[in-house]
């Protein structure tokens, strides 16, 4: 386990991982805590970083973007200007999910969200296949999510 981190401290990790929304009263009421030093405490993870943020999980298909792909994605040349460049414009990206820099047979993997077939090839013709350095990709099409965005083990 990290260090600076007491039993109390991993619980509320664990909880507040579960359900963002727990207010702090019932948060110490699991973690046999007052409130205040649940709060003091809550206050610290977040101040010192386990915490990256707190919000809501969308359902996709509920907005129209229930269709996941992963892509993989190579690039024409391996040098840091080309994987900035291929970046900054992945951040404009308002159907990326994820950008990974991975070792293997691709440069990166993306996930992103998609209304169906049609939206992702107008995507792909339009966008992805256009994004600096882009030399080849390679698609998969998500059939079942077993498991997304799991809670971390702590």
């Amino acid at each position: 386990m990290a260090t600076g981190l007491d039993r109390i401290d991993v619980k509320i990790l664990r909880l507040l991982q579960e359900d963002g929304r727990i207010g702090n009263a019932e948060l110490a009421k699991r973690v046999n805590t007052s409130p205040a030093t649940c709060h003091r405490r809550t206050q610290r993870l977040f101040d010192e970083g386990y915490f990256r943020g707190v919000r809501a999980v969308v359902a996709p298909e509920k907005v129209g973007r229930g269709s996941l792909v992963l892509v993989g994605v190579v690039l024409d040349r391996s040098t840091p200007e080309s994987f900035s460049a291929f970046e900054a414009a992945a951040l404009a990206m308002p159907t990326l999910l994820d950008c990974h820099l991975v070792a293997g047979d691709f440069d990166y993997f993306l996930k992103i969200r998609v209304s169906d077939m049609a939206d992702f090839n107008r995507m792909h013709s339009e966008i992805l296949i256009a994004l600096p350095g882009v030399r080849q990709t390679r698609t998969f099409f998500v059939m079942k999510e077993v498991i997304d965005n799991a809670p971390l083990s702590l």
